[in-house]
Protein backbone atom coordinates (compact mmCIF):
# COMPACT_ATOMS: atom_id res chain seq x y z
CA UNK A 1 0.00 0.00 0.00
CA UNK A 2 0.95 3.95 -0.64
CA UNK A 3 2.11 6.17 2.21
CA UNK A 4 2.83 2.96 4.34
CA UNK A 5 6.06 4.54 6.77
CA UNK A 6 3.62 6.25 8.61
CA UNK A 7 1.66 2.22 9.55
CA UNK A 8 4.91 0.89 10.32
CA UNK A 9 5.48 3.15 13.22
CA UNK A 10 1.94 2.51 14.24
CA UNK A 11 2.36 -1.18 13.67
CA UNK A 12 5.34 -1.92 15.61
CA UNK A 13 6.22 1.04 17.67
CA UNK A 14 2.10 1.93 18.44
CA UNK A 15 0.68 -1.07 19.44
CA UNK A 16 2.83 -0.64 22.76
CA UNK A 17 0.93 2.12 23.96
CA UNK A 18 -1.98 1.01 22.50
CA UNK A 19 -2.25 -2.08 25.14
CA UNK A 20 -2.19 0.05 28.26
CA UNK A 21 -4.86 1.78 26.82
CA UNK A 22 -6.94 -1.20 26.08
CA UNK A 23 -6.28 -1.93 29.76
CA UNK A 24 -8.85 1.19 30.90
CA UNK A 25 -11.72 -0.91 28.80
CA UNK A 26 -13.54 -3.85 28.41
CA UNK A 27 -11.71 -6.27 25.70
CA UNK A 28 -13.81 -5.90 22.65
CA UNK A 29 -16.34 -3.36 24.21
CA UNK A 30 -13.95 -0.44 23.99
CA UNK A 31 -15.39 2.72 22.63
CA UNK A 32 -15.62 2.47 18.49
CA UNK A 33 -15.08 -1.31 18.52
CA UNK A 34 -16.98 -2.67 15.93
CA UNK A 35 -18.79 -5.42 16.59
CA UNK A 36 -19.86 -7.58 13.46
CA UNK A 37 -16.62 -6.18 11.73
CA UNK A 38 -13.33 -8.29 12.00
CA UNK A 39 -10.66 -5.89 14.31
CA UNK A 40 -7.70 -7.67 15.80
CA UNK A 41 -7.57 -7.75 19.12
CA UNK A 42 -4.97 -4.75 19.10
CA UNK A 43 -2.82 -2.75 17.50
CA UNK A 44 -2.48 -2.09 13.60
CA UNK A 45 -4.56 -3.77 10.58
CA UNK A 46 -4.46 -3.02 7.00
CA UNK A 47 -5.45 -4.84 3.76
CA UNK A 48 -6.52 -7.88 3.63
CA UNK A 49 -3.91 -10.59 2.33
CA UNK A 50 -3.82 -14.29 1.49
CA UNK A 51 -8.08 -14.57 2.20
CA UNK A 52 -8.22 -18.54 0.87
CA UNK A 53 -10.75 -20.85 1.83
CA UNK A 54 -9.18 -24.16 2.64
CA UNK A 55 -10.11 -27.42 5.01
CA UNK A 56 -13.48 -25.91 5.42
CA UNK A 57 -11.99 -22.72 7.07
CA UNK A 58 -11.86 -19.40 5.98
CA UNK A 59 -8.45 -18.32 6.51
CA UNK A 60 -7.08 -14.14 6.92
CA UNK A 61 -3.87 -12.44 6.63
CA UNK A 62 -2.69 -9.03 7.04
CA UNK A 63 0.70 -10.99 8.23
CA UNK A 64 -1.50 -11.53 11.12
CA UNK A 65 -3.50 -14.83 10.92
CA UNK A 66 -7.73 -14.84 11.49
CA UNK A 67 -9.81 -18.06 11.00
CA UNK A 68 -13.49 -18.40 10.70
CA UNK A 69 -15.67 -20.85 9.98
CA UNK A 70 -18.76 -18.35 8.72
CA UNK A 71 -16.94 -15.53 8.39
CA UNK A 72 -19.76 -13.81 10.99
CA UNK A 73 -17.34 -15.11 14.13
CA UNK A 74 -13.67 -14.67 13.84
CA UNK A 75 -10.86 -16.80 15.58
CA UNK A 76 -7.74 -14.61 16.15
CA UNK A 77 -4.70 -16.94 15.67
CA UNK A 78 -1.87 -14.83 16.10
CA UNK A 79 -0.94 -11.10 15.42
CA UNK A 80 2.26 -12.26 13.53
CA UNK A 81 3.11 -15.18 11.57
CA UNK A 82 5.94 -14.02 9.56
CA UNK A 83 9.14 -15.95 11.32
CA UNK A 84 13.07 -14.90 10.44
CA UNK A 85 12.49 -12.05 8.78
CA UNK A 86 15.56 -9.41 8.24
CA UNK A 87 15.13 -6.48 10.31
CA UNK A 88 15.71 -4.40 7.35
CA UNK A 89 12.44 -5.98 5.89
CA UNK A 90 8.86 -4.97 6.51
CA UNK A 91 6.43 -7.48 4.86
CA UNK A 92 3.87 -5.39 2.73
CA UNK A 93 0.05 -6.11 0.84
CA UNK A 94 0.20 -9.55 -0.73
CA UNK A 95 -1.59 -12.93 -0.87
CA UNK A 96 -1.74 -16.67 -0.04
CA UNK A 97 -1.78 -20.28 -1.44
CA UNK A 98 -2.13 -23.82 -1.15
CA UNK A 99 1.05 -25.38 -2.92
CA UNK A 100 -1.13 -28.62 -3.78
CA UNK A 101 1.17 -30.32 -6.28
CA UNK A 102 4.55 -29.03 -4.59
CA UNK A 103 5.76 -26.81 -7.18
CA UNK A 104 7.67 -25.05 -5.15
CA UNK A 105 9.07 -28.20 -3.62
CA UNK A 106 8.26 -27.57 -0.02
CA UNK A 107 6.20 -30.08 0.55
CA UNK A 108 2.48 -30.99 -0.60
CA UNK A 109 0.01 -28.90 0.65
CA UNK A 110 2.09 -26.11 1.98
CA UNK A 111 1.16 -22.73 2.40
CA UNK A 112 2.63 -20.09 0.48
CA UNK A 113 2.48 -16.19 0.93
CA UNK A 114 3.51 -13.81 -1.80
CA UNK A 115 4.49 -10.28 -0.74
CA UNK A 116 6.50 -7.29 -1.13
CA UNK A 117 9.41 -6.68 0.39
CA UNK A 118 9.63 -3.37 1.47
CA UNK A 119 13.68 -2.00 2.57
CA UNK A 120 13.98 0.28 4.95
CA UNK A 121 17.14 1.74 3.85
CA UNK A 122 16.76 1.71 -0.07
CA UNK A 123 12.53 2.27 0.23
CA UNK A 124 12.95 -0.53 -2.72
CA UNK A 125 9.74 -2.94 -3.00
CA UNK A 126 10.22 -6.17 -4.55
CA UNK A 127 8.05 -9.76 -4.02
CA UNK A 128 9.24 -12.02 -1.83
CA UNK A 129 7.62 -15.87 -0.56
CA UNK A 130 7.33 -17.58 2.52
CA UNK A 131 6.04 -21.26 3.30
CA UNK A 132 4.01 -22.88 5.91
CA UNK A 133 3.34 -26.37 7.20
CA UNK A 134 0.41 -25.36 9.17
CA UNK A 135 -0.92 -22.00 8.04
CA UNK A 136 0.26 -19.84 11.26
CA UNK A 137 4.22 -19.98 10.83
CA UNK A 138 5.41 -18.95 7.70
CA UNK A 139 9.51 -18.90 7.14
CA UNK A 140 11.41 -16.71 4.27
CA UNK A 141 12.35 -18.29 1.25
CA UNK A 142 16.25 -18.12 1.40
CA UNK A 143 16.56 -17.33 -1.85
CA UNK A 144 14.57 -13.65 -1.41
CA UNK A 145 13.35 -11.51 -3.25
CA UNK A 146 11.76 -13.59 -6.03
CA UNK A 147 10.98 -10.97 -8.46
CA UNK A 148 12.81 -7.30 -8.58
CA UNK A 149 12.65 -4.88 -11.19
CA UNK A 150 14.37 -2.16 -8.82
CA UNK A 151 11.66 -0.26 -8.06
CA UNK A 152 10.37 1.72 -5.08
CA UNK A 153 6.49 1.27 -6.43
CA UNK A 154 6.12 -2.55 -7.43
CA UNK A 155 3.45 -3.97 -4.65
CA UNK A 156 1.09 -5.91 -3.53
CA UNK A 157 0.88 -9.15 -5.49
CA UNK A 158 -2.18 -11.39 -6.22
CA UNK A 159 -0.89 -15.11 -6.85
CA UNK A 160 -3.41 -17.87 -8.65
CA UNK A 161 -3.12 -20.94 -10.89
CA UNK A 162 -4.12 -21.03 -14.16
CA UNK A 163 -5.35 -23.63 -15.49
CA UNK A 164 -4.92 -22.64 -19.58
CA UNK A 165 -1.57 -22.33 -18.84
CA UNK A 166 -1.07 -25.03 -16.10
CA UNK A 167 1.53 -22.33 -14.39
CA UNK A 168 0.94 -19.54 -11.60
CA UNK A 169 0.18 -16.10 -12.49
CA UNK A 170 1.39 -13.26 -10.53
CA UNK A 171 -0.63 -10.30 -10.95
CA UNK A 172 1.35 -6.85 -8.92
CA UNK A 173 0.69 -3.14 -9.41
CA UNK A 174 3.53 -0.67 -10.77
CA UNK A 175 1.95 1.92 -8.55
CA UNK A 176 2.96 5.44 -10.09
CA UNK A 177 2.70 3.85 -13.60
CA UNK A 178 -0.82 3.14 -13.10
CA UNK A 179 -0.32 -0.22 -14.22
CA UNK A 180 -1.23 -3.64 -13.34
CA UNK A 181 1.46 -6.25 -14.70
CA UNK A 182 1.42 -9.85 -15.18
CA UNK A 183 4.05 -12.58 -14.53
CA UNK A 184 4.42 -16.35 -15.23
CA UNK A 185 5.94 -19.14 -13.25
CA UNK A 186 6.06 -22.88 -12.61
CA UNK A 187 7.38 -22.92 -9.21
CA UNK A 188 6.87 -19.85 -7.33
CA UNK A 189 10.39 -18.77 -7.65
CA UNK A 190 11.01 -18.37 -10.95
CA UNK A 191 8.92 -15.43 -12.74
CA UNK A 192 8.39 -14.36 -16.28
CA UNK A 193 6.88 -11.52 -17.24
CA UNK A 194 3.68 -11.74 -19.93
CA UNK A 195 2.23 -8.66 -20.07
CA UNK A 196 1.19 -5.29 -18.78
CA UNK A 197 -2.53 -3.55 -18.52
CA UNK A 198 -3.30 -0.18 -17.64
CA UNK A 199 -3.47 2.69 -17.22
CA UNK A 200 -7.22 3.15 -17.90
CA UNK A 201 -10.31 4.54 -16.33
CA UNK A 202 -9.07 6.40 -12.89
CA UNK A 203 -5.42 6.96 -13.40
CA UNK A 204 -4.97 10.25 -11.60
CA UNK A 205 -2.12 9.23 -9.01
CA UNK A 206 -1.63 5.55 -8.30
CA UNK A 207 -2.86 1.93 -8.75
CA UNK A 208 -2.19 -0.61 -6.20
CA UNK A 209 -3.34 -4.13 -4.62
CA UNK A 210 -4.84 -6.00 -7.84
CA UNK A 211 -6.97 -8.73 -7.72
CA UNK A 212 -8.24 -11.03 -11.20
CA UNK A 213 -11.01 -13.28 -10.73
CA UNK A 214 -14.02 -14.92 -12.42
CA UNK A 215 -17.73 -13.85 -12.00
CA UNK A 216 -20.96 -15.48 -13.11
CA UNK A 217 -22.88 -13.46 -15.60
CA UNK A 218 -26.80 -13.32 -14.33
CA UNK A 219 -26.08 -16.17 -11.60
CA UNK A 220 -24.87 -18.33 -14.72
CA UNK A 221 -21.88 -20.18 -13.51
CA UNK A 222 -21.09 -21.13 -17.13
CA UNK A 223 -21.39 -18.18 -18.55
CA UNK A 224 -18.09 -16.46 -16.22
CA UNK A 225 -15.94 -13.20 -16.60
CA UNK A 226 -12.45 -12.32 -15.55
CA UNK A 227 -13.28 -9.12 -13.35
CA UNK A 228 -9.64 -6.73 -12.03
CA UNK A 229 -9.83 -4.59 -9.10
CA UNK A 230 -7.11 -2.28 -8.63
CA UNK A 231 -7.01 0.51 -5.59
CA UNK A 232 -6.40 4.11 -6.85
CA UNK A 233 -5.43 7.02 -5.32
CA UNK A 234 -4.65 5.56 -1.63
CA UNK A 235 -8.38 6.34 -1.57
CA UNK A 236 -10.93 4.02 -3.65
CA UNK A 237 -11.40 0.85 -6.16
CA UNK A 238 -11.97 0.78 -9.42
CA UNK A 239 -12.91 -2.36 -11.40
CA UNK A 240 -12.37 -4.09 -15.51
CA UNK A 241 -14.40 -6.48 -16.63
CA UNK A 242 -12.67 -8.69 -20.10
CA UNK A 243 -11.41 -11.73 -20.50
CA UNK A 244 -8.02 -13.48 -19.39
CA UNK A 245 -6.24 -16.12 -20.83
CA UNK A 246 -3.71 -16.77 -18.27
CA UNK A 247 -1.15 -14.40 -19.88
CA UNK A 248 -3.25 -10.99 -20.89
CA UNK A 249 -6.18 -9.04 -19.80
CA UNK A 250 -8.59 -7.58 -22.56
CA UNK A 251 -11.12 -5.46 -21.79
CA UNK A 252 -14.55 -6.86 -22.63
CA UNK A 253 -15.97 -4.96 -26.00
CA UNK A 254 -17.65 -1.53 -25.13
CA UNK A 255 -16.04 -1.10 -21.66
CA UNK A 256 -16.69 2.20 -20.15
CA UNK A 257 -14.49 4.69 -20.42
CA UNK A 258 -15.43 6.23 -17.42
CA UNK A 259 -14.48 4.20 -14.32
CA UNK A 260 -16.42 1.62 -12.61
CA UNK A 261 -16.23 1.87 -8.85
CA UNK A 262 -16.55 -0.80 -6.55
CA UNK A 263 -17.32 1.80 -3.80
CA UNK A 264 -18.62 5.00 -3.81
CA UNK A 265 -18.27 5.83 -0.38
CA UNK A 266 -15.57 7.20 1.72
CA UNK A 267 -13.79 4.21 3.04
CA UNK A 268 -13.42 1.16 1.44
CA UNK A 269 -10.20 -0.04 0.19
CA UNK A 270 -7.46 -2.75 -0.66
CA UNK A 271 -10.42 -5.52 -1.00
CA UNK A 272 -9.23 -9.09 -2.25
CA UNK A 273 -11.77 -12.08 -3.06
CA UNK A 274 -11.40 -15.61 -1.39
CA UNK A 275 -9.17 -18.45 -2.78
CA UNK A 276 -11.66 -21.54 -2.67
CA UNK A 277 -8.79 -24.73 -2.71
CA UNK A 278 -11.51 -26.95 -1.65
CA UNK A 279 -13.76 -26.75 -4.55
CA UNK A 280 -16.58 -26.54 -2.91
CA UNK A 281 -18.02 -22.79 -3.00
CA UNK A 282 -20.38 -21.83 -5.88
CA UNK A 283 -20.04 -18.15 -4.31
CA UNK A 284 -17.15 -15.46 -4.66
CA UNK A 285 -16.50 -13.34 -1.22
CA UNK A 286 -14.06 -10.45 -0.85
CA UNK A 287 -13.13 -8.37 1.94
CA UNK A 288 -12.07 -4.50 1.78
CA UNK A 289 -10.49 -2.62 4.29
CA UNK A 290 -12.65 0.23 5.95
CA UNK A 291 -10.18 3.34 6.43
CA UNK A 292 -8.33 5.93 3.58
CA UNK A 293 -4.92 6.78 4.24
CA UNK A 294 -5.76 10.52 4.66
CA UNK A 295 -6.97 9.81 8.10
CA UNK A 296 -6.02 6.16 8.99
CA UNK A 297 -3.36 6.75 11.34
CA UNK A 298 -5.45 9.47 13.12
CA UNK A 299 -8.77 7.40 14.27
CA UNK A 300 -9.72 7.82 17.44
CA UNK A 301 -10.17 4.20 18.52
CA UNK A 302 -8.09 3.05 21.90
CA UNK A 303 -7.69 -0.95 20.55
CA UNK A 304 -5.62 -0.40 17.68
CA UNK A 305 -6.61 1.60 14.10
CA UNK A 306 -8.87 0.31 11.47
CA UNK A 307 -10.86 -2.93 10.64
CA UNK A 308 -12.29 -4.76 7.56
CA UNK A 309 -15.85 -4.31 5.99
CA UNK A 310 -18.60 -7.45 6.34
CA UNK A 311 -17.64 -10.12 3.55
CA UNK A 312 -19.88 -9.05 0.66
CA UNK A 313 -20.88 -11.70 -2.13
CA UNK A 314 -19.79 -10.60 -5.72
CA UNK A 315 -21.64 -11.23 -8.66
CA UNK A 316 -22.19 -9.66 -12.55
CA UNK A 317 -25.11 -8.76 -13.65
CA UNK A 318 -26.35 -6.89 -16.58
CA UNK A 319 -28.35 -3.64 -16.71
CA UNK A 320 -29.29 -1.30 -19.79
CA UNK A 321 -26.32 0.18 -19.81
CA UNK A 322 -24.01 -3.48 -19.71
CA UNK A 323 -22.32 -5.69 -17.40
CA UNK A 324 -22.09 -4.58 -13.76
CA UNK A 325 -20.73 -5.87 -10.86
CA UNK A 326 -22.71 -6.31 -7.52
CA UNK A 327 -21.90 -6.47 -4.07
CA UNK A 328 -24.06 -8.07 -1.18
CA UNK A 329 -23.74 -8.66 2.38
CA UNK A 330 -23.52 -12.94 2.60
CA UNK A 331 -26.46 -14.44 4.13
CA UNK A 332 -24.91 -15.41 7.27
CA UNK A 333 -25.01 -12.47 8.75
CA UNK A 334 -28.72 -12.97 9.36
CA UNK A 335 -27.64 -14.96 11.87
CA UNK A 336 -27.28 -12.10 14.03
CA UNK A 337 -30.50 -10.50 14.18
CA UNK A 338 -32.70 -9.60 17.22
CA UNK A 339 -36.34 -9.22 17.03
CA UNK A 340 -37.70 -7.75 13.57
CA UNK A 341 -39.14 -4.45 13.97
CA UNK A 342 -41.22 -3.24 10.76
CA UNK A 343 -43.60 0.01 9.69
CA UNK A 344 -44.68 1.34 6.54
CA UNK A 345 -46.41 4.65 5.64
CA UNK A 346 -46.31 7.80 4.31
CA UNK A 347 -43.00 9.86 5.32
CA UNK A 348 -44.20 12.86 7.02
CA UNK A 349 -43.24 16.26 6.07
CA UNK A 350 -40.48 17.56 8.10
CA UNK A 351 -37.90 15.16 9.99
CA UNK A 352 -39.51 13.04 12.60
CA UNK A 353 -37.98 10.53 15.06
CA UNK A 354 -38.23 6.80 14.01
CA UNK A 355 -40.03 5.66 17.25
CA UNK A 356 -40.76 2.18 16.90
CA UNK A 357 -37.22 1.33 16.40
CA UNK A 358 -34.78 2.76 19.27
CA UNK A 359 -31.54 1.04 19.39
CA UNK A 360 -29.47 1.29 22.40
CA UNK A 361 -26.42 1.20 20.33
CA UNK A 362 -25.23 1.63 16.78
CA UNK A 363 -25.33 -1.85 16.04
CA UNK A 364 -28.00 -2.83 13.82
CA UNK A 365 -29.48 -3.49 10.29
CA UNK A 366 -32.59 -1.28 8.42
CA UNK A 367 -33.77 -2.75 5.31
CA UNK A 368 -35.64 0.39 3.69
CA UNK A 369 -37.42 0.77 0.44
CA UNK A 370 -38.89 4.29 -0.74
CA UNK A 371 -41.50 5.05 -3.62
CA UNK A 372 -39.83 7.37 -6.20
CA UNK A 373 -42.86 8.59 -8.20
CA UNK A 374 -43.40 11.92 -7.19
CA UNK A 375 -40.80 14.81 -6.69
CA UNK A 376 -38.99 15.25 -3.26
CA UNK A 377 -36.19 14.98 -1.06
CA UNK A 378 -36.32 12.45 1.08
CA UNK A 379 -33.71 10.29 3.47
CA UNK A 380 -32.81 9.35 7.02
CA UNK A 381 -30.62 10.73 9.58
CA UNK A 382 -28.59 7.82 11.28
CA UNK A 383 -26.43 8.07 14.71
CA UNK A 384 -28.18 11.10 15.44
CA UNK A 385 -27.71 12.80 19.13
CA UNK A 386 -25.69 15.75 20.72
CA UNK A 387 -26.54 17.99 17.52
CA UNK A 388 -24.61 15.46 15.27
CA UNK A 389 -25.45 12.89 12.65
CA UNK A 390 -25.07 11.51 9.54
CA UNK A 391 -27.28 12.36 6.34
CA UNK A 392 -28.48 10.16 3.69
CA UNK A 393 -30.49 11.56 1.30
CA UNK A 394 -32.34 10.79 -1.90
CA UNK A 395 -33.51 13.50 -4.71
CA UNK A 396 -36.30 11.60 -6.63
CA UNK A 397 -36.07 14.26 -9.60
CA UNK A 398 -31.97 14.03 -10.33
CA UNK A 399 -31.92 10.63 -8.67
CA UNK A 400 -29.03 12.12 -6.17
CA UNK A 401 -27.95 10.16 -3.37
CA UNK A 402 -25.90 12.07 -0.80
CA UNK A 403 -24.19 10.98 2.16
CA UNK A 404 -23.01 13.77 4.53
CA UNK A 405 -21.21 12.62 7.97
CA UNK A 406 -19.83 16.06 7.74
CA UNK A 407 -20.87 16.73 11.52
CA UNK A 408 -20.89 12.98 12.67
CA UNK A 409 -17.96 12.37 15.15
CA UNK A 410 -17.58 13.64 18.57
CA UNK A 411 -13.56 13.47 17.90
CA UNK A 412 -11.35 15.35 16.36
CA UNK A 413 -9.98 13.87 13.11
CA UNK A 414 -7.97 15.68 10.53
CA UNK A 415 -9.19 15.64 6.80
CA UNK A 416 -12.67 13.48 7.92
CA UNK A 417 -15.61 15.71 7.41
CA UNK A 418 -16.29 14.94 3.74
CA UNK A 419 -19.57 13.63 2.02
CA UNK A 420 -19.75 11.54 -1.02
CA UNK A 421 -22.70 10.98 -3.41
CA UNK A 422 -23.44 9.57 -6.60
CA UNK A 423 -25.97 9.03 -9.23
CA UNK A 424 -28.61 6.14 -7.98
CA UNK A 425 -31.07 5.54 -10.33
CA UNK A 426 -34.60 3.84 -9.67
CA UNK A 427 -35.86 0.33 -9.57
CA UNK A 428 -39.45 -0.50 -10.39
CA UNK A 429 -39.80 3.44 -9.28
CA UNK A 430 -37.98 1.92 -5.95
CA UNK A 431 -35.36 3.27 -3.94
CA UNK A 432 -34.22 0.04 -2.13
CA UNK A 433 -31.26 0.50 0.96
CA UNK A 434 -29.99 -2.05 2.75
CA UNK A 435 -27.93 -0.67 5.46
CA UNK A 436 -25.69 -1.60 8.28
CA UNK A 437 -24.71 0.39 10.91
CA UNK A 438 -21.75 -0.88 13.65
CA UNK A 439 -20.69 1.34 16.27
CA UNK A 440 -18.10 3.46 13.95
CA UNK A 441 -18.90 2.85 10.25
CA UNK A 442 -22.03 2.61 7.84
CA UNK A 443 -22.73 0.62 5.03
CA UNK A 444 -25.44 0.90 2.28
CA UNK A 445 -25.74 -1.10 -0.56
CA UNK A 446 -28.30 -0.06 -2.58
CA UNK A 447 -30.44 -1.17 -4.97
CA UNK A 448 -29.66 -4.63 -4.62
CA UNK A 449 -25.95 -4.41 -4.39
CA UNK A 450 -25.33 -2.09 -7.48
CA UNK A 451 -24.00 0.80 -5.82
CA UNK A 452 -22.57 0.41 -2.64
CA UNK A 453 -21.07 3.01 -0.17
CA UNK A 454 -18.76 2.47 3.16
CA UNK A 455 -17.84 4.92 5.41
CA UNK A 456 -16.36 5.28 9.18
CA UNK A 457 -18.52 7.49 11.46
CA UNK A 458 -17.17 7.26 14.68
CA UNK A 459 -19.99 8.82 16.82
CA UNK A 460 -20.27 9.36 20.48
CA UNK A 461 -22.02 6.40 22.54
CA UNK A 462 -25.23 8.26 23.34
CA UNK A 463 -25.53 9.11 19.19
CA UNK A 464 -28.03 6.30 18.42
CA UNK A 465 -31.03 7.92 17.19
CA UNK A 466 -32.68 7.37 14.12
CA UNK A 467 -35.24 10.44 12.17
CA UNK A 468 -36.77 9.83 8.29
CA UNK A 469 -37.09 13.36 6.93
CA UNK A 470 -38.99 14.75 3.78
CA UNK A 471 -39.44 17.46 1.77
CA UNK A 472 -42.75 17.12 0.93
CA UNK A 473 -45.56 14.80 1.64
CA UNK A 474 -46.67 12.08 -0.62
CA UNK A 475 -43.71 9.23 -0.34
CA UNK A 476 -44.00 5.84 0.57
CA UNK A 477 -41.50 4.08 3.10
CA UNK A 478 -41.24 0.26 3.88
CA UNK A 479 -38.78 -0.53 7.22
CA UNK A 480 -37.17 -3.40 8.56
CA UNK A 481 -34.96 -3.47 11.18
CA UNK A 482 -33.10 -5.81 13.46
CA UNK A 483 -31.13 -4.68 16.64
CA UNK A 484 -27.48 -7.29 16.07
CA UNK A 485 -26.24 -9.37 18.78
CA UNK A 486 -22.19 -8.86 19.06
CA UNK A 487 -19.84 -11.37 17.61
CA UNK A 488 -18.35 -11.06 21.28
CA UNK A 489 -20.99 -11.80 23.31
CA UNK A 490 -19.51 -15.25 24.36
Amino acid sequence: MGKRNIAIILSVIGILSVSAQVSHERLYQEKYRPQYHFSPREGWIGDPSGLMYYQGKYHMYWWGKVESADLVHYQEVTPNVMKDVDPNIVCFTGSALIDKANTANYGENAYIAAFTLFDRESKKQSQGIAFSHDGQTFYHYDGNPVLDIWSTEFRDPTVFWSDKTQKWVMVVAKALEKKVKFYESEDLRHWTWTSDFGPWGDSEKSWECPDLFQLPVDGDWNNRRWVLVVSVNWAQEQYFIGDFDGKTFKLMENHPETPLYIDKGLDYYASRTFRDYDGTQREVLSLGWVATWDYAQQQPSAYGKGFWSIPRRLELKTYPEGLRMTQQPIERLKTLRDKKVSMSGILPVGTHQLRRFTPSRNVYELDVTFSTDISNTIGLNLCVGEGRKVVVSYDTDSHNLVIDRTHCTDSDIPKFSRMSHAIVEPQNGKLYLHIYVDKSSVEIFANDGKDVFTLQTFPSESQTGIETFALRKGTEMQLNAWELKSIYND
